[in-house]
């Protein structure tokens, strides 16, 4: 009720901020419309040292951003409220079981947790858990920790470009949150996200996100497999890649076996995700869809391929059929993935947040 008299209610933006870019958009959830959107490619080194060390160059988020949010931008931003996605790769989530009767002490269970699976200090994280799932005997935990330096140096770049943070979360969630909008996710889904450098693997059930995993392995690293195998020009191997991917072409067998290596280490990763899923999470479903989404998602054959080698139907999800981008012009069809994250953030209804 008091948050009433400090803010005027107004529809969140969602700002997306990776080590390879920024992102950002505007959308009226009731209609689906993207009111406005844009995004801008930074430096990854720079990018990196901004996130883990703040006090060293605390300019560079808020600098791009205003860059982004002057030169950018196509329509515009409803508000300068705005929902935060940091990287799924540097936050940590695990789901846990508690007896009823322990209910009362779930901080210090959740503490527990924390100290015992997670490598960092407690002190050096934030950490946020919720019940997720209850029976009579018992309770399920899903945890949240980020670390503090991350969660500041976002929240700092974002204050000194004159925008209002309003909430952080993990990109994965916010991936979920569309995808469960658009594709049927309220099914147990098996997520794959892959971004420009990394991939982000999750099982999302009974509407969170139950386990999550990753590698760093990413859009830009088929296109530099593809490059140095074919001995071409990198621009050359991104065209290769998103026009003839795995699929039948007089150079089909160079470029699976450029992008099959770390395709099967993606698909490693992927097989530890599910065990755990299966193996430790209490009442787990059975997972009933496997969608791939992200930068890296736009390659032609992909789905196939995880489809084989997983031995499980995967598709590459097309939340764009829900978008509505109006009298927007539209990003370009092999561009339309990388935007699903911050579609997510973006698409959260504010009367929620307060």
């Amino acid at each position: 009720m008091a948050s009433n008299l400090f803010y005027k209610d107004k529809q969140v933006i969602g700002l997306d901020i990776n080590q390879t870019g920024l992102k950002v958009m505007s959308i009226d959830p009731k209609k689906w419309l993207v009111e406005g959107y844009g995004s801008i490619d930074v430096d990854p080194a720079k990018m990196q040292k901004a996130l883990e060390k703040p006090e060293e160059d605390n300019s560079y988020i808020s600098d791009n951003i205003n860059i982004l949010l002057k030169e950018k931008i196509i329509g515009d931003l409803s508000s300068n409220h705005v929902v935060i996605g940091v990287p799924t790769n540097r936050t940590f989530s695990r789901t846990f079981t508690l007896p009823v009767k322990q209910e009362k002490n779930l901080a210090a269970a959740v503490e527990m947790e924390v100290s015992q699976y997670i490598p960092i200090p407690i002190e050096a994280l934030y950490v946020s858990y919720d019940i997720i799932d209850r029976n009579k005997d018992s309770l399920e935990i899903i945890m949240a920790a980020v670390p503090k330096n991350l969660v500041d140096s976002c929240l700092d770049g974002v204050k000194l470009a004159g925008l209002r943070p309003i909430a952080v979360e993990p990109s994965i969630n916010a991936v979920a949150r569309i995808l469960e909008a658009t594709e049927e996710a309220h099914l147990s889904s098996l997520i794959i996200d892959i971004g420009q450098a990394n991939t982000d693997i999750a099982v999302h059930d009974k509407g969170a996100i139950r386990v999550s995993g990753g590698v760093g392995i990413g859009g830009n690293t088929f296109t530099i497999d593809i490059a140095k195998k074919l001995n071409i020009a990198l621009d050359n191997a991104h065209q290769l890649k998103v026009i003839n991917g795995l699929l039948p072409s007089p150079k089909q067998d160079k470029i699976t076996k450029a992008m099959a290596p770390n395709l099967l280490r993606v698909a490693t990763e992927i097989r530890k995700v599910i065990r755990y899923y299966n193996e430790r999470i209490e009442n787990a479903s059975k997972i009933e869809q496997a969608l791939v989404v992200g930068a890296g998602s736009n390659v032609p054959g992909i789905g196939e391929f995880f489809t084989n080698e997983l031995v499980m139907p995967v598709r590459v999800a097309s939340p764009w059929l829900k978008l509505d981008f109006g009298k927007l012009e539209a990003p370009h069809k092999q561009f339309r993935s990388r935007f699903i994250g911050v579609a997510g953030l973006a698409s959260i209804d504010y009367r929620k947040l307060w």
